[in-house]
C-alpha cells in the first residue's frame, strides 16, 4: 500500500500535523542546531522538538526539526546519507591532476577520527564517501559537492585531504540533503511569518511547511493492520500473522511502518517467532 503524504499534508487538522510532523528548516550560520530546534519549539508552544542530524554553528542548510511525537521517529529517519556543498581552501599551489588524484583516494570507505570538539566518543570509525565532485575552482579555492554516509565529518575530511596536498581547510559548508529532506527548505524568517499568520487564524503557510510524520513510510516497508486488531495493538500488543492484511515478507530484525488505512499505528520490528510477526518499537497513540 502507498501513503499519500501530500494529501495528508493538505487534509490533516493542523493540530495533528503539529503533534506529528517535521519542518525542514534552512539553518543559518551562527546558532547551534539545538538552538534552532528550541526556537521552533518555543514559537509553536510545543512540548518537545528535536533536530535530525547536527550541523556545526557555522554550517548552513537542511536541518529537519521533528515536532512533538515525531521526535520518536528520529532513530528511523536520521541515519541516512547526507549531501553537502562547500568551499575548500588549499594552502599550496596544487595542480588539478594532483587534486583529483588525492580526492580519488578518499572515495569509498575511509577511517575517521572525530574532531576533538565533537560530542561523540573519539574513536576511529569507518565512514563511506559516496561521491566528491569539484564544481568549480578559482586558484586555491575549490567549490565541491559531496555525498557521504551519515556521521561523516566534512571538516575533518577536508583536513585529511589537505595533509596530502600541503594543507587545506574548509571555508564554507552547506547541507543540501539529509535523507528524505532536501532543498528548498524554510528559513527562520519564512517560519516566523507562517507562525504569525497561524496565530491570527490562518494555518495555510504553516501547513505547507509541515511534513507529516507518516513520511517514514517512504523509507520502510508498509504493512496494513486489520481494523479489528487496532485497539489491541495500540495497547502495545505484538502483531500476529492474523492481524495483517496480506503477507509479511520481512526478515528478522527488519523494520516496518504499520498502518490501518492512512492511520499510522507505529514502527515495528520483525521477529517471526511462531504466530508473532512483529513487536512494537514505537506505538503512536
Amino acid at each position: 500500500m502507498g501513503i499519500n503524504i501530500e494529501q495528508l499534508q493538505k487534509t490533516k487538522p493542523i493540530k495533528e500535523l503539529l503533534r506529528f510532523g517535521i519542518i525542514n528548516i534552512d539553518k543559518p550560520s551562527g546558532p547551534t542546531s539545538f538552538a534552532v530546534s528550541q526556537y521552533v519549539s518555543r514559537s509553536l508552544k510545543l512540548t518537545k522538538t528535536s533536530h535530525l542530524g547536527t550541523l556545526d554553528p557555522q554550517v548552513t542548510g537542511v536541518l529537519p526539526v521533528s515536532l512533538d511525537r515525531a521526535c520518536r521517529l528520529s532513530g528511523f529517519l536520521m541515519h541516512r546519507d547526507k549531501t553537502y556543498v562547500g568551499i575548500m581552501q588549499l594552502h599550496d599551489e596544487v595542480s588539478d591532476s594532483r587534486l583529483n588524484e588525492v580526492i580519488t583516494k578518499f572515495l569509498g570507505t575511509i577511517t575517521q577520527l572525530p574532531p576533538v570538539r565533537s560530542r561523540v566518543k573519539r574513536a576511529e570509525r569507518e565512514r563511506e564517501i559516496k561521491t566528491f565532485e569539484i564544481l568549480e575552482r578559482e586558484g586555491k579555492n575549490v567549490l565541491f559537492k559531496t555525498r557521504v554516509q551519515a556521521g561523516t565529518y566534512i571538516r575533518k575530511l577536508i583536513h585529511d585531504m589537505g595533509e596530502q596536498l600541503g594543507g587545506a581547510h574548509m571555508l564554507e559548508l552547506r547541507r543540501t540533503e539529509a535523507g528524505l529532506f532536501v532543498e528548498p527548505c524554510y528559513n527562520l524568517y519564512d517560519f516566523d511569518k507562517a507562525v504569525s499568520v497561524y496565530k491570527s487564524g490562518d494555518d495555510s503557510l504553516l501547513r505547507k511547511m509541515i511534513v507529516p510524520g507518516e513520511i517514514v513510510s517512504e523509507l520502510y516497508p508498509v504493512l496494513e493492520l486489520k481494523k479489528e486488531s487496532v485497539v489491541r495493538v495500540l495497547r502495545g500488543s505484538p502483531i500476529f500473522k492474523r492481524d495483517i492484511l496480506g503477507k509479511s515478507d520481512l526478515e528478522r530484525d527488519e523494520h516496518a511502518a504499520v498502518f490501518t488505512g492512512e492511520k499510522f499505528i507505529g514502527m515495528y520490528r520483525a521477529v517471526n517467532e511462531g504466530d508473532v510477526v512483529l513487536v512494537p518499537e514505537f506505538v503512536f497513540n
